[in-house]
């Protein structure tokens, strides 16, 4: 294979910008493991009583991530998020005021391989989400476990991140103040399986709790589409019935996460890696969607606001999709 270098006199704010992704990179897919690494290694050295100190501290803060987080502006206002941003570049779309007295579900889509418009937009104030919403506190729901791993919980949760689990996102929705948005993707790891190239497959046809949530609570659904997400990586063949896909599905019902076998670019070259590809991502925050309080909804009350929510969905996609490349002929499937 013949590998395609980056050229020697790139500017260097495109050099600041790949560092910056680099980290994210890291971050995301190794910062927890050098994490519960560096406290295996501090409790078995001489200074194991900070190790013992730690997890005194962490059993007592055990319940903070399903209480709306411990989130740092200082942390979301890191000049490197301007840079992560202007990697793709990344852009969010606001299409109407968002009333600060309300709760919010904002449904996120599609999920991507790494989520990476969902994280720009909302857990760093890289494009302005305080701007754009004055009032709102955006936090963007992650897989309880990630939370048990020593220091790397406690550097999530400076961007806004919490746990998706039910009492968590209850947490949110019932706050009285008002002002608070779950952001959720929607479709999970399973679509992370499905992201590649041109990729419209959004898993929610059965995705139903996070309306049984907003019925209860009265917070009102607003649907995200991020135009682009599925533009950044490459995924090696997995179609369904496959024995590359079975294996993978079979690890997620495992471990609660899928293993996409991605790839991209690198940090010198254009060939291979984990890198994404510099792709635009344009988020467009919909309509809200009112909902009215019902303590203990029906079927049928979720049938019906889960077909409104894909409805608003499909809507701003259908309006959306020409401003951003996305041919006539293409629409979003939900399976």
């Amino acid at each position: 294979m013949k590998v395609d270098f980056a050229p020697l006199n790139i500017p260097l704010r495109r050099r600041i910008q790949t560092i910056a992704v680099l980290q994210w990179i890291f971050s995301f897919l190794m910062l927890a493991q050098f994490c519960l690494a560096g406290f295996i290694i501090l409790a078995l050295s001489d200074w194991w009583v900070l190790a013992v100190l730690y997890a005194g501290w962490l059993w007592l803060d055990l319940d903070t991530p399903v209480s709306g987080g411990r989130r740092s502006q200082w942390t979301r206002n890191w000049r490197m998020w301007h840079h992560f941003r202007d990697y793709f570049p990344l852009s969010l779309v606001k299409t109407t005021d968002l009333d600060p007295r309300h709760n919010y579900i904002f449904g996120f889509h599609p999920h991507g391989v790494l989520v990476a418009g969902a994280f720009g937009n909302f857990c760093t104030e890289a494009t302005g989400f305080s701007a754009l919403f004055p009032g709102l506190k955006p936090h963007l729901l992650m897989l309880p476990f990630w939370f048990r791993v020593p220091l790397f919980r406690d550097y999530i949760m400076t961007g806004g991140l919490v746990s998706s689990c039910k009492n968590s996102l209850s947490y949110l929705l019932s706050r009285p103040e008002g002002g608070h948005v779950a952001v959720l993707a929607i479709g999970g790891a399973p679509e992370a399986l499905e992201a590649r190239p041109g990729a419209l497959k959004l898993q929610l046809l059965k995705r139903k709790g996070f309306i049984k949530l907003a019925l209860k609570h009265g917070a009102h659904l607003v649907p995200v589409f991020s135009f682009g997400e599925n533009e950044l990586f490459d995924q090696v063949p997995n179609p369904s019935g496959s024995s590359l896909r079975s294996l993978q599905e079979r690890m997620q019902c495992i471990m609660g996460v899928s293993l996409p076998l991605f790839h991209a670019r690198g940090v010198f070259q254009y060939s291979f890696g984990l890198m994404p590809y510099r792709k635009s991502i344009h988020t467009i925050v919909g309509e809200p969607i009112s909902v009215v309080q019902a303590p203990s909804p029906s079927s049928e009350d979720i049938d019906v606001l889960h077909g409104k929510y894909m409805e608003a969905l499909s809507e701003l996609f259908e309006k959306n999709k020409h401003l951003y490349g996305v041919p006539d002929d293409r629409h979003i499937s939900f399976i």
